[in-house]
């Protein structure tokens, strides 16, 4: 987030993460409460679409890290939601099969999301994965939000150890067509510690950067880590 709003709690009562919403879940608010300092931008935003994204952060009880979104790159704000605020929630994966709104299937992002799902011996055949960002945001809310120049975000569930020279594979599937399409497809992988970039995995690079609720971190393996972390050794 470019921005961020201080925590509506103390510090340190932001102990876990409500594992009823999970980052990139979209959530319908019935309102969002305001923040000092808060960008102009945000309470129009919010208006035009009651949305928020889940955010990797912890948080107190009865609170929901979530991103809110508004026109063009620059205007992202990271907030907090109560959860008795939360009508609905859309992860991911339900929208691949979402159709764009009227006259916006041609644009890239769309195009490619339509191959993705339609092809049952794809790349992505065998996982379960769903569009995040701008395409995400616009098959949930029916605001547009994707334009000609939009990358296609994706998430990849990935709750088992992906080898590498799979994830090459995909990858490069990936990249066959978004170079066909002329535009940028940006996946991670979602592991039982964080977000990974499908990219660096797919590198074979010794370390990867990690993605949690508790912040960035340089990890060899996250599903080895998922594990240690599960048996309690440090």
């Amino acid at each position: 987030m470019r921005v961020c709003a201080a925590p509506p709690f103390a510090g340190a009562h932001a102990l876990a993460c409500d594992a009823r919403w999970r980052p990139h879940d979209l959530l319908r608010l019935r309102r969002l409460p305001a923040f000092d300092d808060e960008p102009a931008w945000v309470r129009a935003a919010f208006e035009r679409a009651p949305y928020a994204v889940v955010r990797r952060a912890l948080a107190a009880e009865g609170f929901v890290a979530i991103g809110v979104r508004g026109v063009g790159r620059a205007q992202r704000y990271g907030a907090w939601a109560q959860a008795d605020d939360i009508e609905s929630a859309v992860p991911p994966e339900a929208l691949r099969q979402t159709a764009p709104p009227a006259g916006r299937a041609a644009l890239p992002p769309f195009a490619a999301l339509a191959c993705l799902r339609s092809d049952a011996a794809g790349p992505l055949a065998g996982f379960d994965w769903g569009p995040t960002g701008s395409a995400g945001f616009e098959l949930a809310t029916r605001v547009a939000t994707v334009t000609a120049s939009s990358d296609l975000d994706l998430l990849i569930r990935t709750p088992e150890p992906l080898a590498h020279d799979l994830a090459h594979a995909l990858f490069d599937q990936l990249q066959a067509l978004a170079t066909h399409a002329g535009m940028r497809i940006d996946a991670q992988l979602e592991t039982p510690v964080g977000g990974v970039a499908l990219a660096e995995w797919a590198a074979g690079k010794a370390r990867v950067m990690v993605r949690g609720a508790r912040g960035p971190q340089l990890i060899a393996e996250p599903w080895a880590a998922a594990r240690v972390t599960r048996s309690g050794v440090v």
